[in-house]
């Protein structure tokens, strides 16, 4: 199959390329050189593009069948990543890591049985991009907790954003599993 050019060289695939650069930046950051400060500015970036690209893409008409797969995989490299790291560093308790990581998996296993079924990828719903937008806003906040009233309030605002990811984040994964079994399901034909 020939892939052209013009699909893969496009401002948002860029951006999110870009975005994809961040995640070993931030790791090196935050557990090699320990500067909250900035792995907290590469969330943020992260957090920007991942909303920038898709809207630059609609908006140019560069949508791309990279893109559309690339974006969510960044997103959860991203969100591994970070998740990892402010584990490591006592920020977030272990069962979070362990939670959204089973939920990935789960969710890799459908991709995985729902590709071979159907040779599509599940569309990237509303709820997915919510529950996304939730968890890459909740861990820049949760990086600044301290005692200060900065900190504090970085704090409450990082498990308000985490405990909304979480339960989308769960609601995502029962969406896309009656999305996979209704995909699944054969079509009546009518005469």
């Amino acid at each position: 199959m020939k892939i052209d050019k013009d699909e893969i060289l496009t401002w948002p695939n860029l951006l999110t390329s870009i975005r994809a650069l961040g995640i070993p930046l931030f790791i090196f950051l935050l557990l090699v050189q320990d500067l909250r400060a900035w792995s907290f500015a590469v969330l943020v970036f992260g957090a920007g593009t991942d909303y920038f690209d898709g809207k630059i893409a609609r908006w140019l008409n560069q949508e791309s069948r990279l893109g559309a797969a690339m974006d969510p995989a960044i997103d959860r490299l991203y969100i591994a990543a970070t998740l990892i790291g402010l584990a490591i560093k006592h920020y977030i308790p272990w069962w979070m890591v362990l939670f959204l990581g089973s939920r990935d998996l789960y969710m890799l296993f459908l991709l995985t049985f729902y590709r071979r079924k159907t040779g599509g990828n599940f569309e990237v719903t509303f709820l997915g991009k919510s529950a996304t937008f939730n968890l890459l806003y909740a861990f820049p906040f949760l990086l600044l907790s301290g005692n200060s009233s900065v900190g504090r309030f970085a704090h409450i605002f990082g498990w308000a954003f985490a405990i909304w990811g979480i339960g989308l984040y769960l609601l995502t994964a029962v969406d896309y599993s009656r999305i996979a079994i209704s995909g699944l399901r054969p079509s009546k034909v009518t005469e």
